[in-house]
């Protein structure tokens, strides 16, 4: 049985441009899609009388916004499987329970009644810093949504904690028959100095050797297993943040990493995903790997 995607729908502008690319995402990748509603709204069951026939509003709303997205995402791709459900549990609760049987968990920027001020919303965080499965964060500007720029960005972080982000990176370049963009950024410990008498040499090279056979031994199997997905490896000078978020701008989905330990119940993002999921002008795909 084929895990569905699963994205997180609540009427919002953010919610409705994650239904999109989800709809895509899962037309490109022939999987189903699962539009899920998370709403408290029986809290609100006793302000009806019982015995009453009438809904409660909150659950009317529930119901009408999860018919729309599921209309919206029909409209768009008809032959997409398609299944809804209206869940009575918080949002982060929720995406979190369907996380284990879900191929990813998509999820707009903001939702609705999340302050329009804030970067990214407190429920797209939570999900993409805690979930078992991969999470995509739709975000950026609409040519990056839409896959125009035929490029996918991968942020090749340590072997431990990116050998899934790198099979993700992968399936998402031959699905859509685009040029993996495999980068591996690098810095030079400030103490270290091509002055110093002790080293044999320069310190900077050294450094951009070892991340370059970082690199290459990340690529080494999925390329095998991949041969017609088109990479294109770089080594980058600096943090390894502001190298991604400056080449976000030119790709249609950026993915990183992010180490999950076993018991650990806080966020778990490292500064280069946190970063990203705010500022990218691009969707983000936080992939686990287990610790």
């Amino acid at each position: 049985m084929e895990l569905p995607l699963v994205v997180g729908v609540d009427g919002s502008d953010g919610s409705l441009l994650a239904v999109d690319w989800a709809v895509d995402e899962a037309a490109r990748l022939g999987l189903p899609l699962r539009l899920v509603y998370a709403s408290l709204w029986e809290r609100y069951e006793g302000a009806v009388p019982s015995g009453s026939r009438e809904r409660p509003s909150e659950q009317v709303m529930a119901d009408n916004t999860v018919a729309s997205a599921a209309e919206r995402a029909h409209r768009r791709h008809p032959e997409v499987k398609m299944s809804t459900e209206v869940v009575p549990e918080e949002a982060v609760s929720a995406l979190m329970r369907e996380g284990p049987t879900a191929y990813a968990l998509v999820t707009g920027v903001r939702g609705r009644g999340e302050l329009t001020g804030l970067l990214l919303g407190s429920v797209s965080l939570a999900v993409a810093a805690r979930a078992v499965c991969p999470v995509i964060v739709v975000r950026g500007d609409e040519a990056g949504r839409m896959g125009t720029h035929e490029r996918i960005l991968l942020g090749a972080g340590e072997p431990a904690a990116g050998g899934e982000a790198v099979r993700f990176a992968f399936r998402e370049a031959e699905a859509r028959k685009c040029t993996l963009d495999a980068v591996r950024a690098w810095r030079c410990p400030a103490h270290e100095t091509a002055d110093d008498p002790l080293l044999a040499e320069d310190p900077a090279h050294r450094h951009e050797e070892r991340a370059s056979a970082l690199l290459d031994a990340l690529l080494r199997d999925p390329m095998a297993d991949h041969p017609g997905v088109r990479v294109r490896r770089s080594t980058v000078e600096g943090p390894a943040r502001r190298v991604l978020l400056n080449r976000t701008a030119a790709a249609d989905l950026v993915v990183v990493g992010a180490r999950r330990r076993t018991g650990h119940f806080g966020l778990q993002l490292g500064r280069v995903a946190h970063t990203l999921l705010h500022h990218a002008d691009c969707p983000v795909a936080v992939v686990p790997q287990p610790v």
